[in-house]
């Protein structure tokens, strides 16, 4: 597997090599967990994948707005124009990845609305928000990471081992190309760069924001898996 690593030259290793080694174990289990095993197969169910993609199409609003507030914060224009373009990408071009399943799924704007945010969907995009709100510009590209690099990481994984009939294969083929790969490079290295100024404490934030990213990637598509929803 190859993976989009830059290095801090001069000051040791990377956050983004630091990060993914720290977190190994658990994108692993990622990897390897029912739903992204049966996504591969393409065996997953049509009402698991579907809870999925409605979840999906709620986090990518806060994820969005989560982008945009790591825009409003950068240090440089540059980085502002980033962020921003990342924040309309999340809004626009992966929802209308969403917007072709809606339609194949008979799935209207009603329904969507009336869907509640799922527990895990919920408690990720509440964590992404409030990070995004109370912590320094670091400490949020640490949190946005996870969401860019593991999708990268599976969906190249995936369509490795995924046939070409495989019902899911416009969800594969986004975020397996290369058009995504770039995204991640890009959010890669602006979190290495933000991390390189970062003093000891911010850079310790930085890598407990990326780990509760990750673990909360983990609950979102166990979520989808379980059919999780409120019990009261």
């Amino acid at each position: 597997m190859t993976r989009a690593v830059s290095t801090d030259a001069g000051s040791g290793e990377a956050f983004s090599a630091e990060a993914w080694a720290r977190n190994a174990e658990a994108y692993e289990t990622i990897r390897t967990m029912p739903f992204n095993a049966e996504l591969a197969a393409g065996t997953l169910t049509r009402a698991r994948f579907i809870h999925y993609i409605v979840q999906d199409a709620h986090y990518l609003v806060g994820f969005g707005r989560a982008l945009a507030l790591a825009a409003a914060k950068a240090p440089d224009p540059d980085r502002m124009v980033q962020f921003a373009r990342a924040a309309e990408t999340a809004i626009v071009v992966e929802r209308s990845l969403h917007g072709g399943f809606f339609r194949d799924y008979g799935i209207d704007a009603t329904t969507f609305a009336e869907t509640p945010l799922s527990p895990p969907c919920d408690h990720y995009v509440s964590y992404l928000l409030a990070i995004a709100y109370a912590e320094p510009y670091e400490v949020v590209l640490g949190a946005l990471l996870p969401c860019f690099w593991i999708y990268a990481e599976i969906g190249r994984d995936i369509v490795a081992r995924a046939g070409a009939d495989n019902p899911y294969r416009a969800w594969i083929d986004t975020y397996a190309g290369e058009d995504f790969a770039e995204a991640v490079a890009a959010m890669i290295a602006a979190t290495d760069a933000a991390a390189r100024g970062a003093s000891p404490d911010v850079r310790v934030r930085m890598h407990r924001a990326y780990r509760q990213a990750t673990r909360l990637e983990y609950l979102f598509w166990d979520g989808a898996y379980r059919d999780a929803a409120w019990p009261v």
